[in-house]
């Protein structure tokens, strides 16, 4: 087993000078990246409260563009991303808010292509993140957790349809929905990992819109 050093356990090991502004934001593009799982044609990143204020400095917005790209939070590529020609894979567009309903290091990712998605999530310190929400759905997940993300009709036994043929032990389970009978979502944080041919199952079954299967992030 690795032993952790005293640099490990304080902040994350990154280019940047802050593990909430910076490694935080890579990890929040690195989540978005792998929930919307397409090319997009254009992003906007709208960034709240501290993120807004600080956030050129702290280098986050190069941070959120580089983790949507798949960099990783010690690639040192990150300091000049928008020269890069990685960096021109999509248009993209940053805004800057300030809205004490928000977490101070929040940012929503407006994802515009071959389907639509706004994914929201907050940096919560040390280069720790949390997305909370997917379109109008909450949802909880932090990269630490394989996590299968469901979107779906809101029938009965669509809960235990899914859990039972997972086979692998659920860390968390958070479901929300529009309403009684219409589209909802599940997201289930798991301790071990899932084969293709579960996900490839799950898909199967009616009613189910959407499966994404994200890995958790390395450390």
């Amino acid at each position: 087993m690795k032993q952790s050093s005293i640099i490990d356990i304080i902040s994350p090991v990154m280019v940047g000078p802050s593990s909430s502004h910076t490694a935080g934001a890579v990890r929040l593009g690195l989540l978005a990246r792998n929930v919307y799982n397409a090319e997009p044609e254009k992003v906007t990143f709208k960034l709240y409260n501290s993120y807004a204020l600080t956030g050129k400095g702290h280098g986050t917005d190069k941070g959120l563009l580089a983790g949507l790209l798949g960099l990783s939070v010690d690639d040192t590529r990150i300091k000049n991303i928008f020269n890069l020609d990685i960096s021109k894979q999509f248009e993209y567009k940053f805004e800057y808010i300030e809205d004490f309903n928000r977490h101070p290091n929040a940012v929503d990712f407006i994802f515009e292509g071959v389907h639509n998605m706004k994914i929201s999530g907050d940096s919560v310190g040390a280069g720790e993140v949390v997305i909370r929400k997917i379109n109008d759905f909450t949802v909880k997940f932090t990269g630490k957790y394989n996590t299968l993300l469901i979107v779906y009709k809101d029938v009965p036994n669509m809960i235990s349809r899914v859990t039972n043929s997972i086979h692998v032990n659920i860390a968390s389970l958070h479901c929300d929905r529009y309403a009684k009978g219409e589209e909802a979502s599940m997201c289930v944080c798991l301790d071990g990992d899932i084969d293709q041919k579960v996900i490839d199952f799950l898909g199967l079954i009616e009613n189910i819109y959407m499966i994404r299967y994200i890995k958790k992030l390395d450390s």
